[in-house]
């Protein structure tokens, strides 16, 4: 595939479903290669889902408070910095990463949580938009999370979330999209966007591979939280 073999097997890793401390510790370790790594396989996905959840994204953003879930460094954080958010929270269940996520000196607060094990450490209906970018697959947070995502969201708020498309993860995205039409169909929000996006990042495998093509492929979602405000006319 042309990556180097010790960064196949970091990918591998963290992706196997190892028990969560294991997985922790690993992601601990990956922690000051991280965006290295991510660079070589040209992942996509943090500028993705910035530009998708800003397009949908009312101005003024400067005010905007927005929780950044597994954020990792902040790879997310730096494109949504561009794009004219200031006011930014992150959480991730790893120490290392929320310490290189420290060093950006982009968030206002960060927080350890483990996603899907323990509540966010947000009141309710706290946050104007709330980004979960790469954790939602195999063997990493379950589709269960999203009440708690919905939770901590302020009505009329903006949920931006991603999935990856690859083989190992099509039993999963099914389960996800189940469940986001489920909460749809009850009326918690509505689906803005679903977007599919070929070139993803760089596949560590041919079995990953889509279509032969060398990359994976994924998808970025946008929801609203219902009740949504009502925009007034005149």
């Amino acid at each position: 595939m042309g990556l180097p073999a010790a960064l196949r097997d970091r990918v591998a890793a963290v992706h196997r479903g190892s028990a969560l401390p294991e997985r922790l510790r690993l992601y601990d370790g990956w922690a000051a290669r991280y965006e290295q790594d991510v660079a070589a396989l040209e992942y996509r996905a943090p500028h993705l889902a910035a530009a998708s959840l800003s397009f949908a994204f009312p101005a003024p953003r400067a005010e905007a408070r927005l929780l950044d879930v597994a954020c990792g460094t902040g790879l997310v954080a730096r494109e949504l910095h561009r794009r004219g958010f200031r006011c930014l929270h992150g959480v991730d269940g790893s120490a290392g990463m929320l310490e290189q996520a420290r060093s950006t000196g982009l968030y206002q607060e960060l927080r350890l949580c483990v996603l899907g094990t323990e509540p966010l450490p947000a009141p309710a209906e706290h946050y104007d938009a709330l980004t979960v970018v790469g954790a939602l697959g195999e063997g990493q947070v379950s589709s269960t999370v999203l009440p708690e995502l919905l939770r901590v969201t302020k009505p009329g708020g903006f949920l931006c979330l991603t999935t990856r498309s690859n083989p190992p993860n099509l039993r999963y995205k099914a389960e996800l999209e189940a469940a986001m039409g489920q909460l749809e169909q009850s009326g918690a929000w509505q689906k803005l966007l679903a977007q599919e996006v070929e070139y993803w990042e760089r596949a560590t495998t041919e079995e990953e591979s889509t279509q032969g093509t060398g990359y994976i492929s994924g998808v970025v979602y946008i929801y609203q939280k219902c009740p949504v405000p009502h925009l007034e006319e005149g």
